[in-house]
């Protein structure tokens, strides 16, 4: 017979095993999409959880995160009927694990041809130029029409980016060549602003130069002027200086005579002095006082003496011979 102590502890372990394997865990940024006797019974977030054994069933484990798809190139026609491949990059994220796992049969494959479809209804409505200036125009078309379509799918478009767009290749040498002539054309213009920088550095430079020299010159005859000033200045103040000299002497000696108190053979003698320097000056008519008269007469005839004692001492020329022969 059975032992009912073993039979209670079997039970036991299987149901301690049971409960164990129905304890889960959630990891973060994740939901579980729990679904009990086959219909929707609630979304589990981050953290521990017990699932009832048998009844509950795991039916989707959603990543919240934000996620990105690169879509392969899709054929569209412009407006002009150019035939091109664009490739696209979405980003988006899920906002309700219920809604997305009930809402639509593989939602990444529906946002995919969704996208392929806007992409095509955008792009038709432009021409080549259009489609290859205006990425962001596209980007935000297509970005809001597959956020209205997938909001009820629990998905949340944040934004979509053209990641390539080829034209033909007729077109595309095409382009390369219109490129290439932009460059050249580019490099022409910086050449020739480079050019005019340069000439008109040189130029402005020429000019400091000229305006540095003129203010040197400037400078230098404020300089040369001042110099000679102070010069003048200097040479008037010495002469003004020996005329005080000479008359203070002046008014020395004739204190000096005064004290001596001289006779009139002294005071004579003094007029007979002042009277050649003021005949050494530049005065054309000299009148003489009476009373040195004599002693004029006599230093007149001692200066005749001495002018004929130098005329006798001077050879005397010997006349030619005109005697012709």
């Amino acid at each position: 017979m059975f032992n009912p102590v073993v039979i209670i502890l079997t039970i036991v372990v299987i149901l301690v095993l049971v409960i164990i394997r129905n304890i889960k865990v959630v990891p973060q940024s994740y939901e579980w999409v729990i679904e009990r006797l086959g219909a929707y019974y609630t979304s589990w977030g981050t953290g521990i959880h017990v699932k009832m054994p048998f009844i509950d069933r795991i039916s989707k484990k959603v990543n919240m995160k934000e996620q990105v798809i690169d879509f392969p190139p899709q054929d569209v026609i412009t407006k002009d009927n150019v035939t091109m491949k664009i490739d696209t990059v979405i980003f988006f994220m899920i906002t309700n694990a219920m809604q997305f796992t009930y809402g639509v049969e593989r939602p990444i494959k529906a946002i995919e041809n969704l996208t392929a479809t806007t992409l095509r209804n955008i792009v038709g409505d432009l021409d080549l130029e259009a489609t290859l200036t205006s990425r962001d125009l596209i980007n935000s078309n297509i970005t809001r029409v597959l956020d209205e379509a997938t909001d009820r799918w629990g998905i949340k478009v944040i934004r979509v980016e053209l990641k390539s767009i080829i034209p033909p290749p007729e077109i595309q040498d095409s382009m390369e060549k219109q490129m290439k002539a932009d460059r050249e054309r580019r490099e022409k213009v910086i050449q020739a602003e480079a050019e005019k920088k340069s000439q008109v550095l040189v130029a402005e430079g020429d000019k400091e130069s000229k305006i540095l020299r003129a203010q040197a010159d400037r400078e230098a005859k404020i300089l040369q002027a001042d110099a000679l000033k102070q010069q003048k200045i200097l040479e008037a103040e010495g002469e003004a200086q020996a005329i005080q000299m000479v008359q203070q002497a002046l008014a020395d000696s004739i204190i000096k005579l005064n004290d001596a108190h001289p006779n009139d053979a002294v005071i004579r003698l003094k007029s007979l002095e002042a009277f050649a320097k003021a005949a050494d000056g530049k005065a054309t008519k000299i009148i003489i006082p009476s009373e040195i008269q004599g002693l004029a007469g006599l230093a007149a005839g001692i200066q005749g003496v001495i002018s004929d004692d130098k005329l006798a001492k001077q050879p005397v020329p010997v006349p030619a011979d005109n005697t012709r022969h």
